[in-house]
């Protein structure tokens, strides 16, 4: 059960507001902010935001090579343009990116029991080692809800930071899957397990099974980022990811950021969209 380490975690980034209170608050974001970042200069910066995303049953090898192939083709196309922040990929897909690609973009990977989490630590470390071995730059591992949702806080963190370790140099992000935890309390107390353990970003969904992205859940996890920031002085990045199909949508999560993080936190080095639809949606406003 809970120890008094990770409930020193938590009670040192508190967090008051009802979901009543975070569903108003993020509510009057967007109506007041909304309109003044739905322009051709935020679609732009949104674009290269984006991590471009495929994770199919039916994904093969050549599908991967031409999807990885898109990427190649826009690269410089457009000079006020830049291209995808990352392309992401199953594990066993890494080797197939890493051989065709030639934009300057980075390799994305989901590991570590992929979605639900549900699998042995050391395969789950395993998993990721071998990713990293294949070239990827970046790893994105699923919370484990299981764990946290009855208080094993140590065992849940322990994992963090073993996987963590496992990336090496390479950023780690944490999917929290939001639409699973539900509540602003629990999406804020997540985040905070995850940031002490060594998250690089925190990830709402996986897309996967369970209810996406809301205005909601991503204001939250701005909130701990901040707070986290005020004590650490480390900025930790943030993904939106689940559902997120529209311009307007991308425009709604990227006004939540900056309301709530600042401008600095609004490029690809701090936030992203993991999207497969959006990248299309987005140039053809553009």
């Amino acid at each position: 059960m809970e120890t008094d380490k990770y409930s020193k975690a938590i009670s040192n980034h508190p967090f008051k507001l009802t979901d009543k209170a975070v569903a108003e608050k993020t509510a009057g974001i967007i109506a007041e902010k909304f309109n003044e970042n739905n322009n051709q200069k935020v679609y732009k910066k949104l674009y290269g935001c984006i991590d471009l995303t495929t994770l199919n049953t039916t994904d093969t090898k050549e599908s991967v090579w031409k999807f990885t192939e898109q990427v190649n083709t826009f690269d410089g196309t457009n000079p006020e343009v830049d291209n995808v922040a990352a392309i992401c990929v199953y594990p066993n897909f890494v080797e197939i990116v890493k051989e065709a690609l030639t934009a300057n973009v980075k390799i994305a990977c989901v590991s570590g029991g992929f979605p639900s989490s549900q699998t042995f630590t050391e395969v789950k470390v395993a998993e990721t080692a071998l990713a990293i071995a294949d070239g990827a730059d970046e790893i994105d591992i699923v919370f484990n809800v299981g764990l946290f949702l009855e208080e094993y806080y140590e065992e849940l963190c322990e994992e963090i930071s073993e996987i963590k370790e496992a990336c090496r140099n390479a950023p780690l992000k944490v999917i929290l899957e939001t639409g699973a935890l539900k509540t602003a309390e629990k999406i804020h107390k997540a985040s905070i397990l995850s940031l002490y353990s060594g998250a690089d970003f925190l990830k709402t969904s996986t897309g996967k099974g369970y209810p996406g992205a809301t205005p909601e859940a991503v204001y939250v996890m701005c909130q701990a980022i901040k707070s986290y920031y005020f004590k650490t002085k480390r900025m930790i990045g943030i993904k939106v990811s689940g559902g997120v199909a529209t311009v307007e949508d991308a425009v709604k999560y990227y006004t939540i950021v900056k309301d709530v993080l600042g401008e600095e936190w609004c490029n690809k080095n701090h936030f992203r969209i993991g999207a497969s639809r959006l990248s299309d949606v987005l140039l053809s406003k553009i």
